[in-house]
């Protein structure tokens, strides 16, 4: 792959890799260092990039074998040095005065409802429902880029699916 075809790559795929990063780590801080090293992965192996496959797939499984790697070196230091989370709280001025601010203030609320059913689940299973509904991959592009079969893929995703349907219940339509 040249570098002016890497720069179209980044041009067209860049915003969806790295709404997935933020996804992924949940903190921007750690999606934009995920997003550059997956940036920074696919420069150094431009020669063997090969442009007839699905390299938006491959991008997607760089970031994601990326951040497994990390996880799991976070996980081993605080085991060694327990660290305390320090959470972020987000600014949130609903106004209830009209009703496209309610609309909007319950649209965020379902969001964050979902978003946290989302995240509650754990990562064989979330990751594969983010690759379906957020990044709308096919079953087929889920299993290649995770290395599973497709069967395996396709019970991951109905198995996420009753368990978000259980913790969603009624709040959230279908």
């Amino acid at each position: 792959m040249t570098k002016e075809k890497l720069g179209e790559t980044i041009e067209s795929y860049g915003k969806s890799i790295y709404s997935f990063c933020l996804k992924l780590t949940g903190s921007r801080d750690m999606a934009d260092d995920l997003y550059q090293d997956t940036w920074l992965f696919a420069v150094k192996a431009l020669d063997a990039l090969d442009e007839e496959r699905n390299i938006r797939s491959y991008l997607l499984s760089v970031a994601l074998h990326l951040w497994k790697n990390r996880k799991r070196k976070y996980s081993w230091r605080r085991r060694l040095v327990p660290e305390e989370e320090l959470i972020e709280e987000r600014d949130e001025n609903c106004e209830t005065s009209g009703e496209d601010n309610l609309s909007i203030c319950l649209n965020d609320e379902q969001r964050t409802y979902v978003n946290n059913a989302v995240n509650s689940l754990k990562d064989k299973y979330r990751i594969p429902i983010l690759l379906f509904y957020m990044e709308e991959m096919k079953v087929a592009e889920i299993a290649e880029t995770l290395g599973l079969p497709e069967g395996t893929v396709k019970s991951r995703l109905n198995y996420a699916r009753g368990i978000l349907r259980e913790k969603l219940g009624g709040y959230i339509n279908d």
